[in-house]
């Protein structure tokens, strides 16, 4: 036969077990911001825009397929910032010793829309060496790409700065301890219901019947010490001896 929760059951399950839960979610939340604020290392970003354009003289207007070639020439740029050709003269003149397939990883390039803007973000634990890098990298791609695709059509829009005070841009203790809470009060529920389900033990007149097919009869009541005073156990045996007496 099928079983059905009724909502009430859900509740009484909910409040039953609402301990457990507290205790699970707070962990979770605790947890999370342990890891975030004291294991996970910060990585800061810094970001520099290059200007890819035809050369052109002084005064002379670009035609519509000049800027067409502009914009198909940023997808084959944004491939040699990140190949080799770039990122090991970049490595020389920082003189980092990390491989570049490591370095490569830290940087990332995209266009902005449909401009002749191109972006190189790059992500490092020192905020410093962030912006050194990002800066080195486009200096280095705009002095070489002369001779990769004998062309002449990149300049540096803007470079890195050095904030004041950078902030990290992850971890993100907020978002990871409210992610954690979503996460750790759904896991907290589930195993409350599946403890429920998994607890065969009888409670309720309504289970005996249910287990052993008889009905209940009567049942005897749990007794409270603390709300028994010694007079009411002294009624309790004069009330059985003069029933005991009568009997006889």
């Amino acid at each position: 036969m099928e079983e059905t929760i009724s909502l009430k059951e859900i509740v009484e399950t909910l409040k039953k077990r609402l301990r457990l839960i507290i205790v699970i979610t707070v962990a979770a939340v605790a947890l999370s911001a342990i890891i975030s604020y004291f294991l996970l290392t910060p990585t800061y970003n810094a970001s520099t825009q290059l200007l890819v354009n035809q050369s052109a003289e002084e005064g002379q207007q670009y035609t519509s397929s000049e800027l067409r070639t502009n914009l198909d020439l940023i997808n084959t740029y944004n491939v040699i910032i990140t190949s080799p050709r770039i990122i090991e003269p970049t490595l020389e003149e920082l003189n980092l010793e990390r491989s570049k397939g490591a370095l490569r990883d830290q940087i990332s390039v995209s266009a902005e829309g449909d401009s002749q803007v191109v972006s190189i973000t790059v992500e490092d634990d020192n905020p410093a060496m962030a912006v050194e890098i990002a800066n080195t990298l486009a200096l280095v791609f705009q002095r070489d790409i002369i001779d990769i695709m004998n062309v002449d059509n990149v300049s540096i829009l803007s470079t890195a700065e050095l904030a004041d005070n950078p902030s990290p841009v992850s971890p993100n203790p907020t978002l990871n301890m409210a992610i954690a809470f979503v996460v750790g009060l759904m896991a907290a529920v589930g195993l409350a219901f599946l403890l429920e389900f998994l607890d065969n033990t009888i409670k309720t007149e309504d289970d005996v019947e249910e287990k052993l097919g008889i009905p209940v009869l009567a049942s005897i009541s749990t007794i409270n010490p603390d709300k028994v005073s010694v007079e009411d156990l002294t009624s309790v045996r004069k009330s059985r001896k003069g029933r005991e007496t009568y009997g006889a």
